[in-house]
């Protein structure tokens, strides 16, 4: 019996999904190949069918990450989008995003890990750094270069990786 069409689009983006929660969770270091593999349910020889590599998982899981955080907020809200720029920061710094229940921005999850990854993975990171203040600008409705939207969003990231590694709920 022959496999269906888009079975390699589905493996693909079930090993995405698995290694965004994984990278998010514990980082680049902590993980393996073996470990995003056994979490998408698939063999590591179907790895390489899609990735080159480890970090090439890593910057499509970056790559992807965005998307990943717009559709579980719209899952958990029943809502496509958000109504305001303080909304979308009050979201942002939720306790529910720092704990991952309404996905994982890799911006703040990955941003120390990047520092230290491959030139191809800081070049992604970047991408996706201008990507997240043209939609902060969008909202805000304010000049797309302007120091106020690069200050939000620096503030932002910065927040929720610092909130992250904080044990006291109150500095939380």
């Amino acid at each position: 019996m022959p496999h269906p069409a888009d079975r390699k689009r589905r493996s693909r983006e079930r090993i995405l999904a698995a290694a965004h929660r994984l990278f998010t969770a514990r980082g680049y270091d902590a993980v393996s190949i073996d470990e995003v593999m056994a979490e998408a349910g698939l063999t590591r020889g179907a790895f390489y069918a899609h990735f080159e590599n480890k970090a090439a998982l890593y910057a499509e899981a970056l790559l992807s990450g965005p998307r990943r955080l717009h559709e579980a907020w719209r899952e958990k809200t029943g809502r496509r989008s958000v109504a305001s720029l303080e909304e979308l920061v009050s979201l942002y710094l939720s306790e529910a995003h720092l704990e991952r229940r309404l996905g994982a921005c890799p911006l703040a999850f990955f941003a120390t890990d990047v520092a230290n990854r491959d030139p191809r993975v800081r070049r992604v990171y970047t991408r996706v750094y201008g990507l997240f203040n043209e939609f902060v600008q969008r909202q805000g409705q304010v000049a797309a270069d302007s120091d106020r939207v690069l200050a939000a969003t620096a503030l932002m990231i910065g927040g929720v990786a610092v909130g992250r590694a904080l044990d006291d709920p109150s500095l939380r």
